[in-house]
């Protein structure tokens, strides 16, 4: 699952700006089918019946080998990664699925490139003769590729708050076309504190940065600086705090097609860089002080409205140096077709890759996403095998195991880009992350599953999942990481979230994080077989009546 940076960086600051103007996110084929109990040539219940072939022994033969050392922790573009990618479509294959990849020297695998870089010391700023360094007096949010590899004259533009809508713009008359864009942290107040956006004290959508990057983006800027000033932590404390997560690897996607922006939720994109700035540093680079600035802001809340700047953001010079290069990664594909709805077709994803090697130590990711992968297999196997018995589905289903997850959703996005078959005629995206544990929350009580998305673009495919559980899983159905206000928002830090945003149904199965979560310690003897088996289940008999049903789910996510 992806490790969530943008929200925790930004937010870190959030409440500062507030505070400021008050005071102014199978398979190695079982060795022999024959091993298996032949299914009855009429199964009074199917479902069932293959559902059944779905076993711990066989989960825990693939978890075993998928998160051993040998696989070297899987990490996007690397050795062990590839390794994986052999091993997953040898299992796809000798189930007798096909490999759908035109184009490739593999038919299993989809290859796509993605961009590394790695940060080199001696990044710094430089303004008014004052040299400041990076990961000490400003940073950027997560690791990024930067947008200055060289000593680079910085263009600024002082935006104000970055806010751009029908009643309130801090860019007009403003080109920022290949600059740097200067902005405040938080969203503008009156003298009361009340929100001149929202018209109340609570915050707008303008308040986490966010929508802000993408203004700026799509206004054609370089990089986007927040500077912050009143009341701060100690700034120089927090980046010594995040810089060796800030010091790892950046990647983006070198090549990702058609992007789709979520309606419900803006995201940061690729492409911009994005720093957060210390107090005196943010003074330095606007060109003015404090006071002044806090003038600025009250002068805001007075006229309720942008009012002219009257200081002006001196030439900077930024270097942040960057080893940058480019790998080639790889999904890997099992198509199983349909009967008579063959040309419609079910997703049933899980990421391979996780963390690699760090430090001499090897993160072997046995539940994120070893855990999700072998269910995967396991399904495929199901299906499979009732297609040998002659009960194959009627939709046609594609078994897709993704990479780059761990970097950015990548393996999920450059498919919804590039997609092998049609996405018009994707009825739905089963997708499963981390699922072979039991959290604090459960503790003693295993039986359960997260479920998140299933109600958010459609609520038949929400129904049809708890009728399925209700019928066969008997499993304890918990959405809390459903809600839109849950802090960890799941929902957009798996690949299922790249499905939806084509507005694809979805329904993303985990069984929620846990202390061993992107450390060395997620180890093969930490799963739990019997509930990984249960909930596999689960997700068959799902995919089983999504693949079999007379209609397609429908998409409407209005509750009856």
């Amino acid at each position: 699952m992806k490790h969530r940076i943008l929200g925790s960086l930004l937010a870190l600051f959030g409440s500062i700006a507030v505070q400021a103007q008050q005071a102014s996110v199978r398979v190695a084929a079982k060795a022999s089918t024959a091993s298996r109990a032949p299914a009855p040539a009429a199964p009074a219940d199917p479902a069932a019946t293959y559902a059944a072939t779905i076993q711990q022994a066989d989960l825990r033969r693939h978890l075993t080998t998928l998160a051993s050392d040998e696989f070297q922790g899987r990490e996007t573009g690397q050795a062990g990664q590839k390794l994986a990618a052999d091993y997953l479509t040898k299992q796809m294959a000798a189930l007798g699925l096909q490999g759908p990849v035109r184009g490739s020297d593999n038919p299993y695998q989809q290859p796509f490139q993605v961009e590394r870089g790695t940060a080199v010391a001696g990044g710094y700023l430089q303004v008014n003769g004052q040299k400041y360094t990076w990961l000490h007096d400003f940073f950027s949010y997560g690791p990024l590729l930067s947008p200055f590899p060289a000593a680079t004259v910085g263009q600024p533009v002082f935006a104000g708050f970055g806010i751009d809508q029908a009643n309130y713009s801090d860019y007009t008359g403003l080109d920022v076309q290949g600059k740097d864009v200067l902005v405040l942290m938080g969203e503008p107040q009156d003298a009361r504190g009340r929100n001149l956006l929202t018209g109340t004290k609570e915050g707008g959508e303008w308040e986490s940065g966010v929508k802000k990057i993408m203004t700026a983006k799509q206004k054609g800027a370089r990089s986007i600086f927040f500077l912050t000033f009143g009341s701060t932590p100690d700034f120089q404390a927090q980046a010594a705090r995040l810089a060796p997560a800030l010091s790892e690897p950046a990647f983006a996607l070198s090549d990702p097609g058609a992007e789709v922006a979520d309606p419900e939720r803006e995201e940061a994109p690729s492409g911009i860089g994005v720093y957060l700035v210390s107090p005196e540093l943010g003074q330095q680079l606007a060109g003015t002080t404090e006071a002044n600035l806090r003038g600025y802001v009250g002068a805001i809340g007075k006229k309720k409205g942008p009012v002219p700047v009257t200081f002006h953001p001196p030439a900077f010079t930024v270097f942040l140096p960057q080893r940058q290069e480019k790998l080639t990664t790889e999904n890997v594909l099992g198509f199983l077709e349909g009967t008579d709805r063959k040309a419609e077709v079910l997703v049933v994803s899980a990421h391979y890759d996780h963390l690699g090697v760090k430090h001499d130590t090897i993160y072997n990711g046995a539940d994120d996403d070893g855990s999700g992968t072998t269910a995967v297999l396991e399904i495929a196997q199901a299906f499979s095998q009732a297609k040998k018995d002659g009960h194959g589905p009627r939709r046609s289903i594609l078994f897709l195991l993704t990479t780059g997850e761990e970097e950015g959703l990548f393996g999920s996005q450059y498919y919804t880009g590039h997609p092998v078959l049609p996405l018009a005629t994707t009825v739905a995206n089963l997708n499963i992350d981390m699922v072979g544990r039991t959290d604090k929350t459960h503790a003693g009580k295993p039986d359960f599953v997260y479920v998140v998305g299933s109600d958010k673009l459609s609520w038949e495919l929400h129904t049809i999942n708890e009728a399925a559980n209700t019928k066969y899983g008997h499993l304890t159905l918990d959405y809390a990481y459903n809600a839109d206000d849950d802090p960890e928002q799941l929902y957009y830090r798996s690949d299922h979230y790249n499905f939806a945003k084509h507005k694809i149904p979805v329904a993303f199965f985990t069984s929620g994080l846990h202390a061993d979560y992107h450390k060395a310690t997620d180890d093969v003897d930490k799963i739990e077989f019997e509930p990984l088996e249960k909930r596999t289940r689960l997700i068959f008999h799902t995919a089983w009546e999504l693949a079999n049903r007379d209609n397609r789910v429908a998409l409407d996510a209005t509750k009856p």
